[in-house]
């Protein structure tokens, strides 16, 4: 699992378009990568909605943003549609990178207990170094903790 100060492992995934990114390609640009559980769901539709109406402010930071949960990308691209989220949404169906970066674990509700998403984000500088780690954070806390770094 990857830490702040450390360099951020690379990876590739299907976006909702089902074209390949690698978080590599955004080489000298400052990276917010944010996981979520499921696209449409209230807690991230709040998460990725703060992000889209801060963008200006983090596109003026020199940033771009990138979501990462386990839906299929189809389902993705219909979300990014209805909210009118101008970044990309990563397909993570086999959670490889949302467990490597340390974003899947043990969760419970209503006393089941389960595995999943746990809501997280980082913020990667221009070289690819992680300078901010958010794991369990709320929807509200992760856009403003992020975009704060940002601006």
């Amino acid at each position: 699992m990857p830490n702040v100060g450390d360099k951020a492992p690379d990876f590739e995934l299907l976006n909702q378009d089902g074209k390949s990114v690698k978080l590599s390609d955004f080489h000298g640009k400052k990276v917010i990568l944010f996981a979520f559980p499921k696209a449409d769901t209230p807690g991230c539709t709040t998460q990725a909605c703060g992000f889209r109406d801060n963008f200006p402010k983090i596109q003026a930071g020199n940033a771009v943003v990138l979501g990462l949960s386990p839906d299929e990308p189809k389902d993705l691209a219909k979300w990014k549609k209805k909210e009118n989220l101008p970044y990309d949404l990563l397909s993570d169906t086999e959670h490889t990178v949302l467990e490597q970066w340390g974003a899947w674990g043990e969760k419970s509700m209503y006393g089941k207990t389960y595995f999943g998403v746990i809501r997280s984000h980082w913020v990667i500088d221009e070289n690819g170094v992680i300078t901010d780690e958010q794991l369990k954070i709320s929807p509200e806390k992760s856009v403003e903790k992020a975009v704060n770094l940002i601006g």
